[in-house]
């Protein structure tokens, strides 16, 4: 393997976007998650509900100032390293971009700073549509994002004008054929994402006999919500799969490591993929079962590796792994919410220390899953840029050094390697603080005698301001 500015650079977008990507898998569930929590409130006038926020809140404004620091960055690297990439998709993917920021980053800016800052200085139905907005601007910004990596796999809407894909029908690009599934699996596994990170939270809380009334609560609503998010996730897996099938069949095929077309084809569980001999190595699979799930046909036919040019096949072994990864993690969430039926039924959900153990402990799970995800799809697209048009060898900066993409790798690695670790403390300290509210329980309807109100001074110091 020859570390040339090619590899470099793939190495250190594959850093960038793996510490990124973590941050909208907990940010974009979790300004949902706040709005919910900010309507039960508006609607019920329980502080809990309120006391929930503002604590989430708190969390959210950490990682969202870490997600704006690591995704700045990203779009540097598509004129610093992929410079050729970026002159042929120009006119598609730049106003996709541009969109992202302007529909979704300043929405949520500008709202995220009335739901910091505005909890007792403006009405509750006033905070409540800042923390909508701040959950729509997530949403936006998964919308934007997610239609220009699937038009990158699925490209449509375009013709090529001496070697630059110029923009023909824009309803075309952005709701290109991989779009609709891949916006639902995706943020539907961030919604998962975070759903495990809260009922780990609040796991931590009940074990420790900590905020019992918040965390209670969180706990409950959070697993009747995965009720519905974790099985839904499966089912969109499943129709995502099919499309797969349908425009990247390649991509499946590296997926499933099946090297021959055929119907009635096994589902590989097990192996250890070859890919200069073209074949699987301490094989496990079981008969027919691959055609019925990946065709939803038992005598269906699934493409096979060999049927593709060598120069054009994925390196099997990273989807073929990453995949099995994420559908075994897939399979314990599911477990984990079925449990969660089990112990209701006794009425032994909140006091079952084994599964408020596994609870605490399942925080990880939905970001090594979308980790997993995003390695599946990304290797399994390879060696395309632009799906089946445009290499990612020929995509690269030609002039760049194998110096030059060390010294910015290096540079990446520092700054990620202090930013990750201390924005994760500062996190953890607010989860030891806990949901307490620091300045009453009780918020007013309207907005205070003024901005002093809001403050958490005395009552004798308030009267001495007054």
């Amino acid at each position: 393997m020859d570390f040339d500015a090619l590899l470099l650079s793939r190495l250190q977008f594959v850093w960038v976007i793996a510490w990124h990507i973590l941050l909208p898998a907990f940010t974009v569930g979790l300004a949902s998650f706040i709005a919910i929590l900010e309507g039960l409130h508006l609607v019920t006038g329980k502080p809990v509900y309120f006391r929930l926020s503002g604590f989430w809140t708190k969390l959210f404004a950490v990682s969202f100032g870490m997600g704006v620091v690591s995704g700045i960055v990203m779009p540097f690297q598509f004129g610093t390293n992929w410079s050729r990439f970026s002159d042929a998709t120009a006119d598609v993917i730049s106003p996709m971009l541009a969109y992202e920021g302007l529909m979704a980053f300043f929405l949520e800016s500008a709202f995220l700073g009335v739901l910091l800052f505005g909890r007792n200085l403006v009405p509750r139905w006033a905070h409540f549509v800042a923390a909508l907005m701040v959950a729509v601007g997530t949403l936006f910004s998964s919308f934007w994002i997610l239609s220009t990596n699937s038009w990158m796999q699925t490209p449509a809407g375009y013709r090529m004008e001496n070697g630059r894909f110029i923009p023909e029908d824009w309803f075309a690009i952005v709701f290109n054929p991989s779009f609709p599934y891949r916006l639902a699996h995706t943020v539907t596994g961030f919604y998962v994402t975070t759903g495990f990170v809260v009922i780990s939270v609040a796991a931590y809380y009940m074990r420790r006999g900590r905020f019992i009334e918040e965390a209670r609560t969180m706990f409950s609503m959070t697993l009747w919500l995965l009720t519905v998010l974790v099985p839904l996730q499966i089912f969109l897996g499943d129709a995502h799969g099919l499309n797969t099938r349908e425009y990247q069949p390649a991509k499946l095929a590296a997926i499933e490591a099946h090297w021959e077309t055929g119907s009635r084809v096994p589902l590989v569980l097990f192996a250890i993929p070859d890919q200069e001999a073209e074949t699987n190595h301490l094989e496990i699979s079981v008969p027919v079962l691959g055609s019925l799930i990946l065709a939803h046909d038992a005598n269906g036919t699934i493409q096979g590796l060999k049927d593709f040019p060598k120069q054009d096949r994925a390196p099997v072994i990273f989807p073929f792994f990453a995949f099995r990864l994420m559908l075994g993690l897939g399979l314990i969430m599911l477990v984990m919410v079925v449990f969660s039926w089990w112990l209701r039924v006794k009425r032994d959900l909140f006091i079952t220390e084994w599964y408020l153990r596994a609870c605490q402990y399942c925080a990880p799970i939905g970001f090594v899953a979308v980790l997993a995800g995003w390695v599946t799809t990304e290797t399994g697209r390879q060696p395309w840029t632009v799906y089946g048009l445009m290499r990612t060898a020929e995509s690269v900066t030609p002039s760049l050094s194998t110096f030059d993409v060390v010294l910015s790798l290096l540079g990446y690695m520092v700054v990620y390697l202090i930013m990750y670790p201390a924005g994760g403390l500062m996190m953890a300290r607010i989860v030891k603080r806990g949901p307490a509210d620091q300045h009453r329980d009780e918020v007013e309807s309207g907005r205070p005698h003024g901005p002093v109100d809001a403050l958490p001074l005395a009552e004798g110091a308030r009267e001495r301001v007054r």
